[in-house]
């Protein structure tokens, strides 16, 4: 799913694939923007922020998309097939003589001006692979509100920008502490050393085509996706529950030995089909 370390390495295939060139097609599919033309027009760059993409081209525009679960950016050459599913999924197509992108499944997608890319993206904290990334200011925010769970205040982009299911899940694990304790119980050794550790799994991964936090070949995650299969230090079975307000189903993995807080009283199992794999799906 994308987090923080794939959509930086949708920035970069875009940016490869059309920056510096004219724009020779473009096609918008959604009402708003169904008329937009942007032929002609150079692509100056495509900036990862958090979990948004910001694609700027000349005469002061910037599209803004947003992959959320299950959006996607492809590239292909001039005459490869599309492959990344039917046509009433596409969004969005950007294409020079050579590249062509298309976007996928694309839950959120907007033109703006460049000059008021904070509209879409001013609310985030800082990014974890950005040049506006600062710890200090990472961890205040988190412990803002220090009532509240562990993992709710990860996923909070407000906070910092670039975390998602999979990396909340592992760097509770890491940290010895289940997901429903309240951040503000954190031991202070271990929440001053949060930052760092966050930042250090999403720049390990933005560079890999399957994301791993263990360091070994074959076990690339310790607790996401593994439950009921034991954990990869204590061996106690990996348990799963659900996190969050209830508008939308968070499966979160913790190791009930080698993490310590709260936990969730009703025990489920993971729901049928859900990822338990770290391979990218975004190309």
């Amino acid at each position: 799913m994308p987090e923080g370390d794939t959509v930086w390495q949708a920035a970069r295939r875009l940016h490869e694939a059309l920056a510096g060139r004219p724009l020779t097609r473009s096609d918008l599919r959604v009402p708003k923007y169904a008329t937009a033309d942007l032929t002609g027009r150079h692509v100056l760059d495509v900036t990862p922020r958090g979990k948004h993409l910001l694609t700027r081209m000349e005469g002061g525009l910037t599209l803004h998309s947003h992959l959320r679960m299950d959006g996607a950016w492809k590239v292909y050459a001039h005459d490869q097939r599309w492959t990344g599913g039917p046509a009433h999924q596409i969004r969005a197509i950007l294409g020079n003589t050579d590249r062509t992108a298309v976007g996928y499944r694309l839950p959120v997608l907007e033109l703006l001006r460049t000059a008021d890319e904070h509209k879409a993206v001013g609310h985030l904290g800082p990014d974890l692979l950005g040049p506006d990334w600062n710890p200090e200011r990472a961890l205040a925010n988190l412990l803002e509100d220090p009532s509240r769970e562990l993992g709710e205040a990860l996923l909070d982009q407000r906070n910092l920008a670039g975390i998602g299911n999979v990396f909340k899940s592992e760097l509770c694990f890491l940290l010895g502490a289940t997901p429903w304790l309240p951040v503000g119980a954190l031991p202070a050794d271990r929440a001053v050393h949060l930052p760092a550790l966050a930042k250090k799994l999403l720049e390990a991964n933005r560079d890999r085509p399957i994301r791993n936090t263990t360091g070994r070949r074959g076990q690339d995650l310790f607790v996401y996706g593994r439950a009921p299969r034991p954990c990869l230090r204590c061996r106690t079975s990996i348990r799963v529950a659900d996190q969050g307000d209830g508008s939308r189903e968070r499966p979160t993995y913790w190791c009930p030995h080698c993490q310590t807080g709260p936990t969730p009283g009703p025990r489920r199992r993971a729901p049928s089909g859900h990822p338990g794999t770290s391979r990218r799906t975004t190309n």
